[in-house]
């Protein structure tokens, strides 16, 4: 990667194009994110913005509270401002229904290109990158390099020791390629286009989300196995939240779910027990769910015979298929459930609870 400067601010073409933008749409609202320094030491040039300074948005079409409609990419965008590498980036939109964005077209790019100059002159992920094929760049929606307006920072791209295989927008405007283990701010975007957005009565636009009358929640099943950490990051990011249970009735829900779901149709090293939102804290015997309740106090506690069996080691919240409980190890992938409330997506719910 070359050298990072800092950018001049928002181009005079792109502040005009943009101010077109807010004249003729009459629906407009201005949303003010004022976020706190995220510098370390030897990142000196960030500084504070408002995103309502790059881009104006609209209220007329609704997708989640944390995405942002904006009209003349016909979209959605939600900026992240914590940084990650790049896979994990990548796999956070996919979570939420999005893609990783890419400059594929000049709206697009003047987006993500100011964001850059306004916040980030360090720079932020695309979803560009050659991870399949060294040296062959495509969006993860399969846009290759060439077709996008992308212009190189001086001596880019290098490809430093071999391993700089995903791409960076920098403050200035230009791109560089970076190790896709580098930490960078990201932004994740929906296509009305390619994705239009029906919501269930789950208030999502995830079809594997169903709504269960006994609780009173909504719930997915994943049959893909993932570790306890991987999969709190999918529940949180598709707006709900590792299942909880709440008492038998729950319990049989859960369970009965599990039976719709045969061996032969997860994909998981273990099979026959589910990760569920409770956790051992480090602490022996202190099951604690993740909304941070014994779960005594969450109002089930009923575990296997002969479990817990761990007691010194820190374990994850597990379910056998016939409802009792497991204290199981974390690092390893098992089928999960999701759980949301309808609403949970939507401006001013409660999350929980």
């Amino acid at each position: 990667m070359g050298s990072l400067q800092k950018g001049s601010g928002i181009d005079s073409v792109t502040r005009s194009y943009f101010n077109k933008f807010q004249e003729r749409t009459e629906t407009a609202f201005k949303l003010i994110l004022r976020v706190p320094l995220l510098s370390s030491a030897s990142d000196d040039n960030c500084t504070r913005f408002c995103l309502s300074d790059i881009v104006t948005f609209t209220e007329s079409k609704n997708y989640r509270y944390d995405y942002k409609y904006v009209e003349e990419i016909d979209g959605w965008i939600k900026l992240h401002l914590f940084p990650a590498k790049w896979q994990e980036a990548r796999l956070r939109c996919h979570f939420e229904g999005a893609v990783l964005a890419s400059p594929e077209t000049p709206e697009l790019a003047s987006i993500l290109k100011s964001i850059a100059a306004e916040r980030f002159p360090c720079g932020v992920y695309t979803g560009v990158h050659a991870t399949f094929s060294p040296g062959d760049y495509f969006s993860v929606e399969g846009t290759p390099i060439g077709r996008m307006p992308i212009e190189w920072a001086p001596n880019e791209p290098d490809n430093y020791e071999g391993k700089e295989d995903c791409i960076i927008l920098q403050g200035n405007g230009t791109a560089a390629d970076v190790n896709c283990t580098d930490m960078y701010p990201y932004v994740c975007y929906r296509s009305q286009v390619r994705n239009p957005v029906t919501l269930n009565e789950c208030g999502t636009v995830d079809s594997e989300y169903h709504y269960e009358a006994r609780t009173g929640s909504c719930y997915k099943f994943h049959t893909v196995g993932r570790t306890w950490s991987r999969a709190f990051m999918a529940c949180a990011a598709e707006g709900g939240y590792l299942v909880v249970i709440n008492g038998n009735v729950e319990a049989t829900v859960l369970a009965e779910l599990f039976a719709k779901h045969p061996d032969s149709q997860i994909s998981a090293k273990i099979k026959h027990v589910l990760h569920i939102g409770f956790h051992s804290w480090g602490e022996n015997g202190a099951w604690t769910t993740i909304h941070g309740q014994s779960i005594e106090a969450a109002g089930y506690s009923k575990f296997d015979n002969g479990q817990p069996d761990s007691p010194h080691v820190t374990m994850c919240g597990g379910m056998f298929r016939k409802g009792t409980l497991d204290d199981f190890n974390c690092g390893e992938t098992a089928p999960f459930i999701c759980e949301k409330s309808p609403d949970s997506l939507y401006e001013n719910t409660k999350i929980f609870g």
